[in-house]
């Protein structure tokens, strides 16, 4: 007897951008019937009325912390409560983990949801004493990361991340030369800009640059939080530019007109506030003595220079813009989830609903086809997982079960993680991993290595 059923489930195909009705039959973690399945299987789901989608995969991510704490799980747990089924985490230059250590975590553990992971830039620069984020690495620097990244293929990331904005003493050049380190194809940079706003052109010139010179296709990171201030039409226009000369390049967005990232960092260096003609009553501190307040500068000062790696959201994108971003074929969606001891911002638990919610059922700037195009087989290809993103037999049994009526994000900037309504499952790998909004299974998820997905 095969492991599950799914009768009268309503699947979008996105080759023909039409809908089927039809029953799923899943065992062993595959999909191995679509149509009219008579045999029984040990579980049967009735999708009647709902959505039967490929599992969300989340684009642009960050890893939980492994090291213990209340918190360890938040972010996947939130990942998995809306939908996704495979996070595509490490970006922004950053590794909460040590990439040998999240393998073995999560081989030993199980996860959520799935894995694949970049390996970071600005994380190889600090293991090799670059530690100045204003400075370039010196050649030796730069050979100790060369080295580092070599050792981590052993775990097969998907490629490297890149944080040009944290660390804007990174040069181009020193960029390019540890890309260098990837000499076979099915890798794929992830970048985000080194500046936002009016330098948002000049950023997307130096990914151009990048891809060049490398050779490595690119994802350009959230070009909400870069562009969406006054810059997306010339944005868009650049790398529409680009992508018509053969440039591979591609990004993500989430959808919210504010953006989240710790106050020490370089984002917050004078001169900001000018940059986005916004004043400090514009950031939001999510946690510590001032959670859940706006900043006075006395607020801002004293945060800043006490507590640097406290998460806090910008107000300063403007939301038409950021709808101009996913409505734009080549742009995905992604979350950017993370949370530092359960602060943060409710992108992480609210992405893919509110897209769902709010620009296709309440705004109508997206149809649903498209928006799950965006959340499934797009992102799937771009990371060249061969058998997920779509359904068909012989697929992985990633699916999500909702209501297109009644799917919304519940969680705001007081309430980052609050899970969202509108889903009755979620399955991960042919398992059940939420069924009628409660968790069932927290461990069907695993890690993706780079030869492992096709």
């Amino acid at each position: 007897m095969k492991d599950l059923k799914i009768i009268n489930a309503r699947i979008p195909d996105f080759e023909t951008d039409t809908w089927r009705t039809a029953d799923l039959l899943i065992d062993r973690g595959v999909i191995c019937q679509i149509g009219t399945v008579t045999e029984d299987a040990e579980t049967t789901i009735d999708a009647a009325g709902k959505v039967v989608s490929p599992g969300f995969i989340d684009m642009h991510s960050h890893e939980d912390l492994i090291t213990g704490g209340p918190y360890r799980n938040l972010a996947a747990l939130c990942q998995l409560r809306m939908g996704v089924t495979t996070a595509v985490a490490g970006n922004c230059g950053e590794n909460y983990n040590d990439l040998g250590d999240f393998v073995r975590y999560i081989k030993a553990c199980g996860s959520p949801v799935n894995y694949l992971m970049f390996v970071g830039q600005n994380r190889l620069r600090l293991l090799s004493g670059a530690d100045n984020r204003y400075a370039p690495s010196t050649k030796q620097q730069l050979e100790k990361q060369k080295k580092l990244l070599r050792e981590s293929l052993a775990y097969g990331p998907i490629g490297l991340s890149c944080g040009l904005e944290y660390s804007p003493g990174i040069t181009t050049e020193e960029t390019i030369d540890l890309l260098s380190v990837f000499s076979e194809d099915g890798y794929l940079t992830s970048v985000h800009f080194r500046e936002d706003g009016a330098g948002s052109l000049a950023s997307i010139d130096e990914l151009i640059t990048i891809i060049k010179q490398s050779g490595i296709p690119l994802q350009m990171s959230h070009i909400g939080s870069c562009s969406a201030t006054g810059y997306m039409e010339d944005a868009i226009a650049s790398l529409r530019n680009a992508r018509a000369r053969g440039i591979d390049i591609t990004s993500d967005c989430y959808p919210y007109a504010a953006f989240c990232t710790s106050i020490g960092t370089t984002v917050f260096d004078e001169g900001c506030f000018e940059k986005w003609d916004k004043g400090y009553e514009a950031i939001f501190i999510t946690g510590g003595a001032y959670k859940n307040q706006f900043c006075t500068k006395e607020i801002f000062e004293k945060v800043r220079r006490e507590t640097p790696e406290m998460p806090v959201v910008a107000f300063v994108l403007n939301e038409d813009e950021v709808i101009r971003a996913c409505k734009e074929p080549f742009v995905m969606i992604g979350s950017d989830c993370g949370f530092e001891d359960g602060s943060g911002h409710p992108r992480s638990a609210g992405t893919f609903p509110r897209v769902l919610a709010r620009y296709v059922r309440e705004k109508n700037e997206l149809s649903l086809i498209d928006a799950l195009r965006k959340m499934t087989v797009q992102p799937a290809k771009r990371v060249l997982l061969s058998t997920k993103g779509e359904i068909k037999e012989g697929f992985d049994a990633d699916l999500v079960i909702f209501d297109e009526n009644t799917i919304a994000d519940k969680a705001d900037f007081e309430h980052p993680a609050l899970p969202p309504v509108g889903i009755d499952y979620v399955i991960v790998d042919g398992k059940i991993a939420l069924e009628s909004g409660a968790l069932a299974n927290t461990a069907a998820g695993a890690y993706i290595a780079k030869n492992e997905r096709n």
